[in-house]
């Protein structure tokens, strides 16, 4: 896998004031609730500081691109990080820890439970018509 070095901009789309603790929520992979606690109680610790450093941020960050526009960045996995795969070949990213963004394992368990049974119904489907007389009328007719 090659490794592109990931750049931290802010994210105004999901953001609420200026998009830089959705930024770094993103740069990091991490919940953005998480980080915005961070910010909420920094700036009620040391607020000044805090204030002054979310501004600086806000002026000194480039605005992320929009997501969908853009291809995605091909992120750095983590060592706890699990990888589940779907049928399709895409990869679920399952969090191991309540902080770290991606789906909670209930969530992709679903999913891949509703792939899994989507499948076996296509199955189904295939294996009655094989099974089927009309099939082995055209099989025969084919055969001519």
């Amino acid at each position: 896998m090659t490794e592109r070095k990931k750049t931290l901009l802010r994210d105004p789309k999901r953001g609420k004031i200026g998009g830089v603790c959705a930024g770094l929520a993103r740069h990091f992979g991490w919940e953005l609730w998480v980080v915005r606690i961070i910010a909420v109680t920094a700036l009620v610790l040391a607020s000044k500081v805090t204030l002054v450093a979310y501004i600086i941020a806000w002026v000194v960050l480039d605005k992320g691109t929009d997501s969908v526009s853009s291809p995605p960045e091909p992120r750095t996995l983590r060592e706890e990080t699990r990888i589940e795969q779907t049928a399709d070949g895409r990869t679920i990213e399952v969090k191991t820890k309540v902080w770290e963004a991606g789906k909670p394992p209930r969530e992709a368990l679903g999913q891949i439970a509703k792939q899994f049974s989507e499948m076996e119904t296509s199955v189904r489907k295939m294996e009655e018509y094989v099974t089927s007389s009309e099939f082995r009328v055209r099989q025969e007719i084919n055969r001519l």
